[in-house]
């Protein structure tokens, strides 16, 4: 299995190209997404009411490669002041 689109370039531009700040970031909000699909509603629709129901409708990607999407889109970010970027 490939990553075609958005590119991997992209993706880590939006990360601080830390291939490690994108892949959190991309999986915590994939998790977001499956509760969404999953039966976990309540809390994933009070958290992120906007995208619920276009999320919903996609059933055909999964939810990886919508937070992927998400990310190149700048609709989903991270905030360097809660992340530490340091290597211990």
């Amino acid at each position: 299995m490939t990553l075609i689109e958005p590119k991997i370039d992209e993706l880590l531009e939006e990360s601080n190209n830390d291939p490690f700040l994108l892949c959190s970031v991309a999986s915590h909000r994939a998790n977001d997404i499956n509760d969404m699909l999953c039966g976990q509603r309540k809390r994933a629709k009070d958290k992120d009411a906007e995208v619920f129901d276009q999320i919903l409708a996609s059933d055909v990607k999964k939810p990886l490669s919508i937070a992927f999407d998400e990310i190149d889109h700048e609709d989903v970010s991270y905030d360097p002041n809660t992340i530490d970027l340091s290597e211990d």
